[in-house]
């Protein structure tokens, strides 16, 4: 691990990088590329032109392009093309190089005439490994693991589990973690490498191992998974069948993806796009992906000026009403927001629970109706004083009041609802709310003002 970590000093010149491999210098270009940290080396790649990166080919080794593929980042549409200017021998190495969990992430991004012939001419037991992998659900535990771990049997001692980690480790994702397997390679306990350094050497395994072992199922979902390794503050997590057979382990960087990808979806999701955009994705890329959100919500706000359509009598009799419509709508879909940013964010950390929704709601609704009075009061005073006009400022305080009331209110059951529902809460957009909102208090607004018109 120290020699992973270890980083240069100085960063990566690509200018010089550049050179040597216009000039052909390959000793030269491998000494110095391969110095520096795969994440760096990561980067170079990603820039390269389609020149550029077939030298690289030539230049690197299958294994050292593997350690690449580990630390890079890319939309999901980018690896097919990227393997299909690859040989694919040298393509099919490449995966077998890499953990398995990660070269399934990567085949999950391929064709499937790509996956069956690489996993055709790629050594056989990775090749097997691998479509063990792919068979899981995505999104799932099984999706997500790795079966390159070290596993002993509870009857060794600490000196024949020495030897099983020493000739395991270089091909493990993780050693700090030593599982312990019965004879049905079932699940039995854990150690770690600091209880095989300060044990004797002729101790049981089985008398130093912790039996009381968290694991997830494999269908469980990575969410989930993500949730537990953050509440025990584990480095790995192992993953079980319904019988409890040891199938593979989930380690914290997995999940830091993972935790990633959920945040980038959730936040995808309440800004209404389908995905994340790239910044080098093209405008009419990006427009695809952005308009069938944003033509959804125009129709939802014709049926908001349809709405506005049907008190037309009234914005006629006191033309005013209507200047203090963007206010209304504005301070409801703000407070509708952050009600609905507090439940989806308490639903994906799973800080809300089944027993807690009513707790949830009822304080809301007490901080809408705290709010919603303030806010009333405050802009009373600013009509009256604005405009002189007493009962215009109470209709539309009022109005304000019972707005941010019943859009925090709504805010916070509507993920919860649909939560219930088994569907992803962020669907509840924040435009979706705020779209709500908007046509909560137009009714609450206008229809105050329809009621006592005869007053004003």
């Amino acid at each position: 691990m120290l020699e992973e970590q270890t980083v240069r000093d100085e960063e990566l010149n690509e200018e010089m990088l550049m050179q040597l491999l216009e000039e052909g210098e390959l000793e030269q270009f491998r000494e110095e590329f391969l110095s520096h940290h795969p994440y760096d080396q990561a980067g170079f790649y990603e820039k390269a032109e389609l020149e550029t990166r077939q030298k690289l080919y030539e230049y690197l080794s299958p294994k050292e392009m593997a350690d690449i593929f580990e630390a890079i980042e890319l939309d999901d549409d980018e690896y097919e093309n990227l393997f299909k200017e690859m040989n694919s021998m040298y393509a099919a190495d490449l995966l077998s190089f890499m953990y398995r969990d990660d070269a399934v992430d990567v085949l999950n991004n391929l064709t499937k005439d790509q996956v069956a012939s690489y996993l055709t001419i790629m050594p056989k037991d990775s090749a097997r490994e691998i479509k063990d992998l792919l068979h899981y659900e995505e999104y799932t535990a099984g999706s997500i693991m790795t079966t390159e771990f070290v596993a002993i049997p509870k009857n060794s001692t600490v000196r024949s589990a020495m030897n099983i980690l020493r000739n395991a480790a270089p091909d493990a994702e993780t050693i700090y973690y030593v599982f312990v397997i019965d004879e049905a390679k079932r699940l039995a306990g854990i150690v770690t490498l600091r209880d095989l350094i300060i044990a004797e050497e002729d101790t049981l395994i089985e008398s130093i191992m912790n039996d009381r072992v968290v694991s997830v199922s494999v269908g469980e979902d990575q969410e989930e998974v993500a949730r537990m390794i953050k509440d025990y503050d584990f480095l790995a997590m192992p993953v079980v069948d319904f019988q409890n057979h040891l199938l593979g382990i989930i380690t914290v960087d997995d999940i830091i993806d993972v935790l990633d990808e959920e945040a980038s979806d959730d936040y995808s999701k309440l800004a209404a796009v389908s995905d994340m955009d790239n910044f080098d994705r093209g405008p009419f890329s990006a427009a695809k992906k952005r308009l069938p959100w944003l033509i959804l919500l125009t129709f939802l706000g014709m049926l908001t000026a349809n709405l506005m359509g049907m008190f037309e009598s009234t914005l006629d009799q006191v033309a005013l009403l209507a200047v203090f419509i963007p206010l209304i709508a504005g301070m409801a879909g703000n407070s509708g927001t952050q009600a609905l940013a507090v439940a989806v964010r308490g639903i994906a950390t799973g800080d809300i629970e089944e027993e807690s929704k009513m707790k949830l709601l009822f304080r809301e609704a007490g901080t809408g109706l705290i709010t919603g009075l303030v806010c009333g009061v405050v802009v009373v005073g600013l009509v009256y004083f604005w405009k002189g006009e007493l009962l215009i400022g109470l209709l539309v305080g009022t109005a304000v009041a019972g707005s941010i009331f019943v859009a925090t209110l709504a805010g916070s059951f509507i993920p919860l609802l649909i939560h219930r529902l088994k569907i992803d809460p962020a669907v509840a957009s924040g435009p979706f709310i705020t779209t709500l909102n908007d046509i909560i208090s137009i009714l609450i607004y206008l229809g105050l003002a329809t009621t006592f018109l005869s007053n004003l």
